[in-house]
C-alpha cells in the first residue's frame, strides 16, 4: 500500500494513446494560447493504477495537466475517449478546472462581460457560453465555438485594395 505522499509522479501520455482526447486538447490548446499566451500549453498526464486489486482496476488514470506536472480535478471518464463530442467535454472541464485551480483565476474569460464562461452544447458544437451582464438587455450568449477564441482575439487587417495594372 502507498501512502498519499508517496504517490507516483504523473508521466506524459504519449501522443496516440487516446486520438480523441488528443484532438480535443489541441482545440483547448489553441484557446489557452489566445487567452493565457504565456501559459505552455496543457498536456495528458497519466497515473497507473496501483491499486493491490489489479484485476478490477487495470489500466490508467488520464487527467489534463500543465506543462509543469501539476494537475487538478477529476480524472477522464474512460468511456469519453469514444466519441468526439463526449472527449472534447470531458477534457474542456478537465482543462478548465485545472487551469481555474492552479492559476487561481476564471478561466476562459468573456472578453465582453470579464466573467468565466462554461462549455454549452448547441445543435451538436460546443461552445464557450457566457451568463452575460447583470442588466436585462445583456443576456446570456455563446461567445465561441470550443477551440475558437483565438479567432475573437486576433486583431483584423486592414482591407488592402488591389491595384489593377494598366
Amino acid at each position: 500500500m502507498c501512502a498519499f505522499f508517496d504517490m507516483p509522479a504523473p508521466r506524459r501520455v504519449p501522443a496516440g494513446a487516446y486520438p480523441l482526447w488528443d484532438e480535443a486538447l489541441g482545440l483547448l490548446n489553441r484557446d489557452l494560447a489566445a487567452t493565457l499566451p504565456d501559459e505552455e500549453p496543457l498536456l495528458l498526464l497519466g497515473l497507473t493504477d496501483e491499486d493491490e486489486n489489479e484485476d478490477e482496476n487495470e489500466g490508467e488514470y488520464v487527467y489534463v495537466g500543465r506543462a509543469n506536472g501539476e494537475w487538478h480535478g477529476n480524472r477522464l471518464e474512460p468511456d469519453s475517449a469514444g466519441d468526439p463530442l463526449d472527449a472534447l467535454a470531458a477534457v474542456a472541464d478537465a482543462a478548465q478546472d485545472t487551469v481555474t485551480e492552479l492559476l487561481w483565476r476564471a478561466w476562459p474569460l468573456c472578453t465582453e462581460h470579464n466573467l468565466g464562461m462554461h462549455v454549452y452544447e448547441a445543435e451538436g458544437q460546443l461552445s464557450w457560453w457566457c451568463s452575460g451582464g447583470m442588466d436585462p438587455r445583456d443576456p446570456a450568449h455563446l461567445r465561441a465555438a470550443v477551440g475558437g477564441l483565438d479567432a475573437l482575439l486576433r486583431p483584423s487587417r486592414p482591407h488592402r485594395r488591389r491595384r489593377s495594372r494598366p
